[in-house]
């Protein structure tokens, strides 16, 4: 019996080793660095390397997997939770008690996160004298910590390299220190608390206590429950160190995540266009089945809190002039951020207009660069595109391609997303298929990739779960989509410039349908 639990538990973690590309493995290593020997963590190749040391060092057992649990979760790697029998919220929940990576170490992940290539080719140039050869954001945090220029108590040099290349590190670093030195002080209350206990001098027990409101006060957190009052709880000050710790460690936890998302608390979110192309001047066919998926956009997006437009047939003119219209309104001013979802036939890089007149996805997103469109810089500008990007395949009677018929002519090249996005930041791709690739469209039920995004809006923002992690789901459900003879399927590519989290605040209302 305890033999098969056992084969089991390695069962678990072969498949979500098989699950891990080479990024998540380099991110799992440098979560671990103060958990594990970093000579053995060093020689490591493999996420089951990992997890063979976390073994080792009792960290990880078939009746104990938080801490594996943990660093998926703190690598994004959401879905492989499951496997492990926890879900995001539960990992969260149990993080203040149970969470093994410090506020250092999650305060640099989060820095290499947000290092964008030109950041780093800045920060490269700082310390030209001190890097051997480009690396990456977490090899250079290494290469810093290796030679002893930062550490858990110092990261001034972060400070001074942050100060120069973005305010947005900087405020991650200064949130770090900021939660380090509650705790000093803590720690300093607690001891003088600690004498006043064991000299039996309980008359000035309530001036600490009110001292340590005044501390938390700073942080907007609350004195454990038992704290009623000027009373404080019976049990001894180093635990009551731990129970503040632990509360700190919290409020690092939440704080850092939110100057790690944009802003969406604003009283406008946004508007969000939706340009439905359904019947076209020439020999394209018409999309049936896009009305559906237009009205079901509307109804998520407005449950969302965005001021929804639909516009429909219009030709490549009217795309360019309308994207022109909306570039220059000065109503973007107020809102949080900009939605564009464009369903139509399409090519690669490129989307039909109902003149049949191609336009490119990029001429189409350029209108919202902070040069061209001022009121929008900073703010995130998501487009999801539903269209195909190759030549229409045979498809069953009530599955159509978003593609033209053959004798049409095509785009000279393949266009990737990535080529397809302005080269700045804050911009959010999603395609319905990949380059060269149709996508399905039913024609009672609406597009494969529009009803899963709209299915897992619904079910993903009340969790909580930023737009990537969103997409990422996407991607399994339209993958796992087939057609009723078993030989198409389709898998959407998103491309992204975001330089932070975007979550959508959670509606009051339910969810639409």
């Amino acid at each position: 019996m305890e033999n098969d639990v056992r084969m089991k538990f390695h069962q678990q973690l072969l498949l979500i080793d098989q699950n891990l590309v080479d990024g998540d493995v380099a991110a799992l290593k440098f979560l671990c660095t103060d958990l594990l020997p970093f000579r053995k963590l060093e020689g490591v190749k493999s996420a089951v390397g990992i997890f063979q040391l976390l073994m080792a060092e009792d960290y990880l057992n078939e009746e104990d997997t938080f801490i594996l649990a943990e660093l998926l979760y703190r690598i994004k790697c959401h879905s492989l939770l499951k496997k492990l029998g926890y879900t995001k919220e539960r990992v969260e929940g149990c993080l203040p008690e149970k969470g093994r990576v410090s506020a250092y170490r999650q305060m640099l992940f989060e820095l290499s996160e947000n290092i964008t290539s030109e950041m780093l080719k800045a920060i490269s140039f700082l310390l030209r004298n001190r890097l051997p050869k480009q690396w990456s954001a977490l090899q250079l945090l290494l290469l810093l910590e290796k030679q002893g220029l930062i550490s858990e108590n110092n990261v001034q040099m972060l400070e001074d390299i942050c100060r120069n290349v973005s305010p947005d590190l900087l405020e991650t670093v200064n949130c770090y220190e900021r939660t380090e030195g509650l705790i000093l002080q803590f720690v300093i209350f607690l001891h003088l608390l600690s004498c006043e206990v064991i000299t039996g001098e309980k008359s000035s027990l309530s001036i600490y206590l009110s001292t340590a409101k005044q501390i938390l006060g700073s942080t907007k957190l609350r004195l454990p429950s038992r704290c009623k009052g000027n009373s404080l709880p019976e049990f001894h000050p180093l635990v009551l160190l731990s129970v503040f710790q632990s509360c700190f460690r919290s409020f690092f936890f939440f704080f850092l995540q939110k100057i790690a998302s944009y802003k969406m608390d604003g009283l406008h979110r946004g508007f969000c266009l939706v340009i439905n192309n359904v019947k076209f001047d020439k020999t394209l066919q018409e999309r049936k089945g896009s009305c559906k998926d237009a009205e079901e956009l509307k109804r998520v997006f407005t449950w969302l809190g965005l001021d929804v437009r639909i516009y429909k047939d219009q030709t490549s003119g009217q795309i360019l002039k309308l994207m022109e219209t909306w570039q220059q309104s000065q109503d973007h001013k107020d809102r949080d951020c900009f939605v564009c979802c464009v369903l139509s036939h399409g090519e690669s890089g490129a989307i039909y207009g109902k003149d049949e007149q191609l336009v490119a996805i990029r001429k189409i997103m350029s209108h919202f660069t902070a040069k061209q469109c001022p009121q929008l810089a900073e703010k995130p500008k998501l487009f999801f595109i539903q269209a195909c990007q190759g030549k229409q395949i045979q498809c069953p009677v009530f599955l159509e391609a978003d593609a033209p018929i053959p004798d049409l002519p095509s785009m000279a090249h393949i266009v990737s997303p990535s080529e397809s996005i302005p080269e700045e930041a804050d911009f959010l791709l999603g395609m319905a298929t990949m380059n060269g690739c149709v996508s399905f469209r039913h024609v009672q039920q609406g597009a494969w990739y529009i009803q899963a995004l709209c299915s897992k809006l619904q079910l993903l923002v009340p969790r909580g779960e930023d737009i990537l992690s969103i997409l990422t789901e996407v991607n399994e459900d339209v993958s796992r989509r087939v057609d009723h003879l078993g030989t198409k399927k389709q898998m959407p590519q998103p491309a992204y410039t975001l330089r932070r989290k975007l979550i959508f605040p959670v509606p009051k209302d339910p969810p639409p349908s």
